[in-house]
């Protein structure tokens, strides 16, 4: 998904130190249950609502519905029962799944486990790099877990070296409609390794190009072979993938390189990929592994070494603040695993949870396809994700995770102290934009609100070869996030204490 966020990395530092003021008590003695549907009591459409739409030029449908959060009153609504594809919107919902499904305080955990026994530092079997769906390990953590499993003794091993990617559904891409070689559309498994994303970089020197690919994180930078990548004399296509022999081959038009420069690659393989590089910084520490293999199920054996996640809660802020759709698809099949047991595809992971959303949060009909949003093929009302992110407890889950966002002063320019407060989950797709989440009037009333624009009829028309930068879409989402902002500040203004009395 194009948020603006997705191309940045949260590592388990960023993790820690962001995330410091989210600890669990503010979840203590949430009570789970769902709440009664918002009643409407004739919603109302002001003329100035309708005055800002116009203003907009937005072309398609615009939704939005506006809500009491203490009565459920509808307040103020446009096309609310319209099906509008979310967006990342969708990770709002996912976060309340899985809060209400593992808890704020569960950690996610990544094992290194030994079959056969030990016997003088030696595993008899093979050493087996275990996934726990922590969508958060990066080089660093594997480092750690290198250090483990030598603190633990382990010098040589006599089996295989065997990565087990978790008890979740591998599949090679989010979204396989996306290009191939963005980012926030990685492989997707029970293990990650930096967002399933490797590092390539490119200097020229003498008229050549010197290329690396590397899992970098801190002060790591271990190269890798599971990518490798080739440039090659063309203008267009930027970039080719192929799957070749298990390995993620990439060329690049030499055209587009320039003096210089890097980006992120989506990783295709990724447990071959933490495989390789747990191996490469177990070496470091003396033990030599084999090439890493696949293995399908579960291993029996000791646990020698293990990292943690940080708390749920903490994991979820940080998906939310920066829109990680992969965090996203890890932390909802998780969820579902721990309900159902494994399923075979995102769609099936995402219908649990639209059973579960109805069945919790009182929503009638959500139709997510997948748990980032990045699914164009998902719908939801504006009605609805007012009805699940008023439901009681559950609001006081969510809120506090939410980013706040920053509303306009009287030149239109974003203001950090405005006087109506709003904290809200944003969702980007090419010519898509939705907001949803919690405001504050400027006397203190809360609402729960949600704001949709989608332009579908442009959106199908773009060609593949687009999908990174069409024409048109970014004019779309600078229109329909001011549009956002102006409603909230209207809403802030109008829907105040007093008026509720009336």
């Amino acid at each position: 998904m194009r948020d603006k966020s997705s191309s940045t990395m949260t590592r388990r530092g960023l993790l820690q130190a962001l995330m410091a003021s989210a600890a669990a008590p503010v979840f203590a003695g949430a009570p789970l249950v769902s709440e009664r549907p918002p009643r409407a009591r004739g919603p109302v459409r002001p003329p100035e609502a309708d005055a800002l739409v116009q203003k907009a030029k937005l072309k398609g449908e615009i939704a939005f519905a506006l809500a009491d959060a203490e009565s459920g009153e509808v307040l103020e609504e446009r096309s609310s029962a319209t099906g509008i594809a979310p967006a990342s919107v969708t990770k709002a919902i996912t976060a309340l799944y899985a809060l209400d499904t593992l808890g704020p305080n569960h950690r996610f955990q990544t094992q290194v486990v030994a079959t056969g026994g030990v016997r003088d530092g030696v595993v008899q079997g093979d050493l087996v790099l275990v996934g726990g769906c922590d969508p958060t390990t990066d080089t660093r953590a594997l480092a750690a877990l290198a250090a483990g499993v030598k603190n633990a003794g382990i010098r040589e091993v006599k089996g295989a070296f065997r990565i087990y990617e978790g008890p979740v559904l591998s599949i090679r891409s989010i979204d396989p409609e996306q290009l191939d070689h963005v980012g926030y559309s990685p492989a997707v498994s029970g293990i990650a390794l930096n967002f399933n994303r490797v590092h390539f970089e490119w200097t020229r020197a003498s008229g050549d190009y010197a290329v690396t690919m590397d899992a970098r994180a801190g002060k790591y930078r271990p190269d890798v072979q599971i990518a490798r990548m080739e440039v090659v004399e063309r203008r267009t296509p930027i970039y080719t993938y192929e799957d070749r022999g298990g390995r993620d081959s990439w060329t690049v038009a030499r055209a587009a390189l320039g003096s210089g420069g890097a980006r992120w690659l989506p990783v295709r393989q990724p447990g071959l990929y933490a495989g390789e590089v747990f191996a490469t910084l177990a070496r470091s520490h003396g033990l030599v592994l084999k090439t890493p293999k696949l293995r399908q199920g579960p291993p029996t054996g000791a646990v020698v070494a293990a990292v943690d996640s940080a708390p749920l809660s903490q994991v979820l802020q940080a998906m939310l603040k920066y829109s990680n759709n992969l965090t996203a698809e890890m932390v909802g099949l998780a969820a579902t695993y721990a309900r159902v047991g494994r399923v075979d595809s995102l769609a099936a992971s995402a219908a649990e949870m639209n059973t579960w959303a109805m069945t919790t949060l009182a929503m009638q009909s959500p139709a997510f396809v997948d748990h980032s949003g990045l699914g164009g093929a998902s719908r939801i009302t504006a009605q609805d994700m007012v009805r699940g992110l008023g439901a009681v407890g559950h609001a006081s889950l969510l809120r506090p995770l939410l980013k706040p966002v920053k509303l306009l002063d009287g030149e239109g320019r974003p203001v950090n102290d405005h006087p109506v407060r709003v904290e809200a989950k944003t969702g980007t797709l090419n010519f898509v934009s939705g907001l949803a989440g919690y405001v504050t009037s400027v006397d203190g009333r809360e609402m729960v609100f949600a704001i949709f624009a989608a332009d579908e009829e442009t959106r199908a028309g773009i060609s593949r070869a687009e999908r990174e930068r069409p024409p048109g879409a970014r004019t779309f989402a600078t229109r329909a996030r001011r549009l956002q902002r102006e409603l909230l500040m209207r809403w802030g203004e109008a829907y105040v204490k007093t008026a509720a009395k009336l």
